[in-house]
């Protein structure tokens, strides 16, 4: 009894040595090119999705027309479109490719499944460990809910929304990523004393 009481303590501690060992000495996947940390994807979207599930809310506070739609065509161009994509965009632009998790591209793997709230709630409050920002600082609460029912009903648009959402007025074009030619960087030597 005494050997498996010793070997339970023993393994109690060295599990948190492990942990601490495993976080100070640089093992950890922050840059967004490395690989996620083990189980990172399945714990960081069931956190999410409890989060969401609880705090979302659940009732709209207005009735979805297309003036609504137009409305939140224009805040998903000027504030969304650079890490979720258009419909029709070949690839993801510079800014998205560069990010970890990669943010989805909202016109080909949509969220028109999802409750409007949940997508208010992800818009208000951003996610953590992610790109996504929270807009609850920088959009009123009706413009919130203009994009987030703009987006739960993607894929039911009526026209004047999709000619909105590709309009260019106001917005400028986001550079597409491309691999320039690096200038030459010269090397100096140290500075001795």
């Amino acid at each position: 009894m005494k050997k498996l009481i010793l070997g339970l303590i023993i393994g109690l501690l060295i599990l948190p040595i492990c942990i601490v060992i495993y976080f100070f000495t640089g093992m950890v996947p922050v840059a967004t090119a490395d690989a996620p940390m083990p189980m990172e994807k399945t714990v960081t979207g069931f956190l999410l999705n409890s989060k969401v599930t609880k705090e979302a809310p659940k009732n709209v506070p207005f009735t979805p027309d297309e003036q609504v739609y137009i409305a939140g065509a224009h805040i998903y161009r000027e504030n969304c479109a650079v890490c979720h994509g258009l419909p029709g965009q070949e690839k993801a632009t510079a800014i998205a490719t560069g990010m970890f998790p990669k943010p989805p591209q909202l016109f080909t793997h949509g969220v028109t499944d999802d409750p409007a709230g949940d997508t208010y709630w992800k818009v208000a409050n951003g996610i953590r460990l992610t790109g996504m920002p929270g807009f609850k600082s920088s959009l009123s609460e009706p413009q919130m809910w203009q994009v987030s029912l703009f987006l739960a009903n993607a894929d039911k648009l009526p026209p004047s929304a999709i000619q909105a959402l590709s309009a260019s007025e106001n917005v400028s074009p986001v550079p597409q990523a491309t691999n320039p030619t690096p200038a030459p960087v010269a090397i100096m030597p140290p500075n001795k004393k």
